[in-house]
């Protein structure tokens, strides 16, 4: 006799007394079995990681600068530094005035030093949009192998240019890198991230899988979500895309390389913020004390700052906020370096150099010898 079926609510249910739930496939485990699958999802989790790199090859070659289409992937960023350890002696850190914005690979800073050193012994490590409240996060989360080393700390003072670069505005504005500044403290007023986005900026950057799941992301799949990924590519093979080929290194120009004054940019009335009201100087200071901790040898380079392109008004006022920093660096024991004003012409706009400004700037560096005399930080 044929068993009948009869339906409550969806669900199937035999005349016999079966219930649906008896009849599904449901996998029950024990409080042993979770523990053991937790256990397994750890270890997966630090050892996918750390194999990473053997499969996907850096080549932190001559002149290497981080791709700028991956100017938002820290784990990359962490490889790099661990690289430029292994292979150079001084390691250039700041923001897009050390990457190079304006110039290609093989006119920045970092290459003419190294041409004038002979051999390879300055790496780039610029970021672009670094500013230092995210500098000083990028150092503390994510440059852990810049360690017992010589540190060329670029200093850019038009991040204090105005309370909007300071991070001081109370209105809210798209600012880079936000997942690098402080998430709830010190509070930054133009930060309005929900709470939800700011605990996965904090598990993100203590998180050595979260950080690689999303460098994945942005190599291979468009900076989307494996889900999001699949839906734009219904009929492609994720694993297909991911070819454990990196990116070419930054190499192309990013903007012409033309000076500011055929650029039609007028003269500029930065209001700059003083020194001991600046979130942003509070940050770099904290990045050098990071650095100094790791006992690096940290040496502060103060970016030329186009003063040419400034209004007398606000020329007066940067003299004034660039003599607070060099007192205060030097009054704490932290070499720091003062190139001159480069000429106009060297200028592409207010912080960023031509190739001949960078060219300009690692004569004097190395006319001073500074970089060879400058006092061990503390």
């Amino acid at each position: 006799m044929k068993e009948q079926l009869t339906f409550d609510k969806g669900r199937p249910e035999t005349t016999r007394g079966i219930r649906a739930h008896d009849a599904s496939n449901t996998l029950q485990l024990s409080a042993r079995q979770w523990l053991a699958l937790a256990a397994l999802a750890v270890v997966l989790g630090m050892a996918v990681p750390a194999l990473w790199p053997r499969l996907e090859q850096l080549s932190f070659a001559a002149d290497y600068r981080m791709p700028f289409e991956l100017s938002n992937d820290y784990w990359l960023y962490e490889r790099c530094t661990r690289a430029a350890t292994a292979q150079s002696d001084v390691l250039v850190v700041g923001d897009s005035v050390v990457w190079g914005q304006y110039v290609k690979r093989e006119q920045t800073l970092t290459h003419y030093l190294n041409e004038r050193a002979g051999r390879e012994r300055f790496a780039n490590l610029g970021l672009d949009g670094a500013h230092p409240a995210a500098l000083a996060g990028l150092v503390e989360h994510f440059a852990s192998g810049l360690r017992g080393k010589t540190i060329l700390l670029e200093c850019n003072l038009l991040w204090m240019s105005s309370p909007q670069h300071d991070l001081q505005e109370q209105k809210e504005f798209d600012f880079n890198h936000p997942a690098l500044v402080p998430q709830f403290y010190p509070h930054i007023p133009c930060y309005r991230a929900d709470v939800s986005t700011r605990l996965g900026n904090v598990v993100d950057r203590n998180s050595a899988f979260n950080a690689w799941t999303r460098h994945v992301q942005q190599v291979y799949f468009g900076r989307s979500t494996i889900p999001e990924w699949t839906l734009e590519h219904p009929y492609a093979n994720p694993l297909q895309a991911i070819t454990l080929t990196l990116p070419a290194t930054g190499g192309k120009l990013r903007h012409k390389a033309e000076p500011w004054t055929q650029q039609g940019i007028a003269p500029q009335d930065f209001p700059w913020v003083a020194l001991d009201y600046s979130f942003q100087w509070r940050s770099f200071r904290r990045a050098v004390d990071i650095l100094q901790r790791r006992e690096n040898r940290v040496i502060v380079l103060l970016a030329p700052f186009n003063e040419h392109m400034l209004t007398a008004g606000s020329r007066e006022r940067f003299a004034q906020l660039k003599a607070g920093v060099i007192a205060s660096l030097r009054g704490d024991h932290i070499a720091c370096i003062a190139p001159a004003l480069l000429p106009s012409e060297a200028y592409a706009d207010a912080s960023h150099p031509l190739a001949c400004g960078y060219k300009q700037l690692a004569d004097e560096l190395f006319a001073s010898n500074v970089l060879g005399t400058a006092e061990p930080g503390r």
